[in-house]
């Protein structure tokens, strides 16, 4: 409405005040009424039944088998249908779990002191049987220091002569996981474990490996991560050629910050891709992560495969 061109005259005026009120009344109600149907959706009952139709020339388009029932005549009647014959079955008792069965047990006996153990009449009491219960306990982790000991040897008639061989010999060392480190194999599974499946970051691991005397910090557990996923790559190749023999691939990607990474400012954006496939009964998950989300990536990394994609609707 041109407000410069509105007639001067209240009588020729109220025509278009009218006909605009009644738009914005139709407008009202159409949004309220989507309105309705969103507050429906969201917090309506998610499985609703309708009543039969007045009008029999108007049937319902599904649940036929119910309206079937309803209108069937006499092959309805409960006298009429065939009884069903119910296997029984037996009601669970609500309650705790056992503990696993596997579990140590420690056995702590309560028994009543030998003053209490005289009835009245004189007679000793007699014991009738027992009562258990199992209270479930946890020991702190245990941290240990393993001291490899070699032992060396040399020659005492060879001292002060010249020879070509070693005048000590000492035992080597068992293969390590990562050389020159005091970590052992346990230690970094328990620190890769926290940190990727329970969620737990390195400064809070270092916190708690403090709390029992032990200084480690939040860089030296990085460096460790880092070189056991070197020395798991191996295992990645594996996974990546299981993924390649499987029948479908499941793709999707998340966005990651990744702080002082070099070449690529903080507030750029990095994505963490997974890739599932491989046997349907024992999949395989594969991150990797990756500063762009194209599609050069998938087309990489499937370069080798043969079967069905599953991803989402992004054009990349």
């Amino acid at each position: 409405m041109d407000v410069q061109n509105l007639p001067d005259d209240p009588t020729e005026l109220k025509q278009p005040i009218a006909s605009l009120s009644s738009r914005y009344e139709d407008k009202i109600h159409h949004l309220e009424e989507h309105l309705r149907l969103l507050r429906n959706e969201i917090f309506g009952r998610k499985s609703e039944k309708r009543s039969v139709p007045e009008d029999d020339r108007q049937r319902r388009l599904f649940d036929e088998t119910d309206e079937g029932c309803e209108v069937a005549g006499e092959d309805s009647h409960p006298e009429k249908q065939k009884p069903i014959a119910v296997a029984p079955h037996r009601r669970r008792k609500a309650g705790r779990k056992p503990l696993p069965a596997d579990l140590p047990r420690i056995e702590v006996i309560h028994d009543l002191p030998e003053s209490e153990k005289l009835c009245a009449c004189g007679t000793p009491l007699s014991r009738i049987g027992e009562e258990v219960c199992e209270k479930l306990d946890i020991i702190p982790a245990k941290v240990q220091v393993i001291r490899h000991i070699r032992y060396k040897y040399a020659c005492k008639g060879c001292e002060g002569l010249e020879s070509e061989t070693p005048t000590v010999l000492i035992a080597p060392l068992p293969a390590q996981l990562i050389p020159k480190s005091m970590a052992t194999a346990g230690l970094l599974a328990h620190i890769v474990v926290s940190k990727f499946e329970d969620v737990l970051p390195f400064h809070r691991q270092s916190k708690q490996l403090a709390r029992m005397g032990i200084d480690l910090p939040r860089a030296t557990l990085c460096n460790w991560a880092r070189q056991a996923a070197e020395k798991a790559l191996p295992l990645a190749d594996l996974m990546d050629r299981a993924i390649s023999e499987g029948p479908i691939v499941n793709i999707d990607e998340t966005t990651v910050q990744v702080l002082q990474e070099p070449g690529r400012a903080d507030s750029l954006k990095s994505y963490m891709w997974i890739f599932r496939g491989g046997d349907p009964e024992r999949p395989v998950l594969r991150y990797q992560y990756h500063p762009t989300r194209a599609g050069s990536v998938p087309l990489k990394y499937l370069s080798d495969f043969k079967g069905y994609v599953q991803t989402d609707g992004y054009n990349g």
